[in-house]
């Protein structure tokens, strides 16, 4: 009886394995099986961190804002300054609240100023 050779199908499924472990060390890149382990493993990290991410740029973002709005010339904390926007239907979201108070304080001092009037 002569040799069957199987296709490609399989051989083409494990090659894109082994591109997306490239990266990985030791065994992690070598054999399928911990390739396949350390995929699945990579995916869900990814997956759950772009949600972490998120609310770690959020907190970034409220730290700033708190800490330049304590400073001398703001005399109230962040939640009054959220909640002054809030009211006088500002629409400026946290991150660009951020970026303010990081490269022009001054602007912020006048955004707040109005907010008390």
């Amino acid at each position: 009886m002569t040799r069957i050779r199987r296709g490609y199908i399989a051989r083409r499924r494990r090659t894109k394995m082994r591109l997306f472990a490239s990266r990985f060390r030791g065994a992690h890149s070598k054999l399928t099986r911990t390739i396949t382990q350390q995929k699945i493993r990579a995916l869900v990290s990814a997956h759950r961190d772009r949600d972490r991410q998120k609310r770690n740029f959020r907190r970034l973002w409220i730290t700033r804002i708190n800490a330049v709005s304590r400073e001398n010339g703001v005399s109230y904390s962040y939640n009054r300054l959220i909640y002054g926007l809030y009211k006088r239907q500002v629409l400026l979201n946290r991150k660009i609240l951020a970026q303010i108070a990081i490269l022009n304080k001054n602007c912020l001092y006048m955004i707040s100023n109005e907010i008390i009037k």
